[in-house]
């Protein structure tokens, strides 16, 4: 954990690995360092209407374990409804999502906590506008390192290494990575974790078990 950087984005390798698992997991580890601590969520699609406001759940766990207060627009300035793809929730709700709006609020969250941890939603090529922007050019623009989430089941060696080549690609350092046992049934999970470490060069950074919920 000490070799993580004070801010930095977390990916995965596709949607439903377990980033807000692994980011709240991350949160309170740096919490008991004796840090101050805040989770972003620049976009997220599939929210609910509570107390007069959209609100989504992976937000919600952020904000829970994190020791600094925000106000939510800048914790998540972009909140859609429908539980479908950014883009076509953005084109539905008649929002451009706007990268200039996401880097002002992230400056501002780094002004507020000694650790700003910004979670992406889906992989790195989920799109986020008609101009065929994706996740990766808003990690770019926000000139962050990237901690990759990996989704151990079939076929998590093939997305992984995509994921990071992509990142290698587009100079964003990979700062870490973490491997999420999302399927209990996961048949040869150690030899699996050893062709990632072999192929990524590097341990992970975490192990986190498989769990049923943040609940």
């Amino acid at each position: 954990m000490t070799d993580l950087p004070r801010h930095f984005f977390v990916t995965g390798t596709d949607t439903g690995v377990g980033k807000t698992t692994v980011t709240v997991h991350l949160m309170q580890r740096l919490v008991a360092q004796g840090l101050s601590v805040i989770g972003m969520k620049p976009v997220a699609s599939g929210c609910e209407w509570i107390d007069g406001v959209w609100q989504n759940e992976d937000v919600r766990h952020l904000t829970a374990a994190a020791n600094v207060a925000a106000p939510p627009e800048i914790i998540n300035p972009y909140c859609f409804a429908p539980h479908i793809a950014p883009h076509i929730a953005a084109a539905q709700a008649g929002v451009e999502i706007e990268f200039k709006v996401i880097q002002n609020a992230y400056v501002q969250l780094k002004t507020l906590a000694d650790v700003v941890i910004v979670e992406g939603a889906g992989g790195l090529l989920v799109p986020l506008s008609p101009a065929q922007h994706t996740m990766v050019d808003l990690i770019q623009s926000l000139r962050m390192p990237a901690l990759m989430v990996v989704g151990m089941r079939l076929g998590c060696i093939n997305h992984a290494l995509l994921t990071a080549h992509m990142l290698k690609q587009r100079g964003i350092p990979l700062c870490g990575w973490v491997a999420n046992y999302i399927d209990p049934q996961m048949s040869m999970p150690q030899e699996n974790l050893q062709t990632l470490i072999t192929y990524l060069q590097q341990p992970p950074l975490l192990e986190v078990p498989f769990q049923e919920s943040l609940a």
